[in-house]
């Protein structure tokens, strides 16, 4: 019987837990915060350490000042130059425009006028030159009337005898006869011949005579050369 009621105390003996004392107890995050404070990383300065690398502006001396008050004036002395440059460039750009308007304005009046000047130069000279002409065209048509072939051909010899009276009021001269030397300026030879009476050159006959006025060539005489 007293086997039986010590095993149950030695039991409870086993069972009963260790219990450490208070003071041994363990600590919580709460109780130790300096342990869970978050270390600042490598090359960042400490929240409680702010950087003090810059150092205190000093106060300019005089000569410092003075530097800077002279440059400050260059600078606006320079910035008034440029300011003006540029109304003047702006003015002469003006002025050349405006020149150049006019200069348009003046070369297109002047191209109308010497048009205008030109139509009624050529319209005075074929005036002037039909002037000349038209006594030949009279006597002329008094020429076709006559029925006689002798009296015909009579009048227009007497015609033909006035022509170089006509033609020299308009300064015009008639060029190209027989034994004159041919000229290829003057001439257009519309035949050679071989002919050795004759000399190289020479004009045999001539179709067609040819006219100027002065060193312009009108027409070009029509004729027979000798090679």
């Amino acid at each position: 019987m007293e086997e039986k009621k010590q095993a149950p105390e030695e039991t409870a003996q086993e069972k009963k837990p260790d219990t450490a004392p208070a003071h041994e107890a363990e600590t919580t995050p709460a109780e130790n915060p300096s342990d869970e404070a978050p270390q600042p990383e490598d090359g960042e300065a400490s929240p409680e350490e702010p950087e003090n690398d810059a150092s205190p502006e000093k106060p300019l001396g005089r000569r410092e000042r003075r530097a800077m008050e002279a440059e400050l004036k260059k600078l606006r002395a320079e910035n008034t130059a440029l300011k003006d440059s540029a109304a003047k460039a702006e003015s002469e750009a003006a002025q050349t425009k405006d020149k150049y308007l006019r200069t348009l304005a003046e070369y297109d009046n002047y191209r109308k006028r010497t048009a205008r000047e030109r139509d009624g130069i050529y319209a005075d000279a074929a005036s002037e030159c039909v002037k000349e002409l038209l006594p030949l065209i009279d006597n002329l048509e008094r020429a076709a009337q006559y029925t006689e072939s002798d009296r015909m051909a009579e009048g227009v010899k007497m015609i033909l005898g006035t022509v170089p009276d006509v033609m020299a009021k308009m300064n015009i001269e008639a060029f190209g006869a027989p034994g004159d030397t041919f000229d290829p300026a003057l001439h257009n030879a519309v035949m050679h011949v071989d002919d050795e009476q004759y000399g190289e050159g020479e004009i045999l006959e001539v179709f067609q005579r040819g006219y100027r006025h002065g060193d312009r060539i009108i027409r070009y005489a029509m004729v027979k050369v000798a090679n």
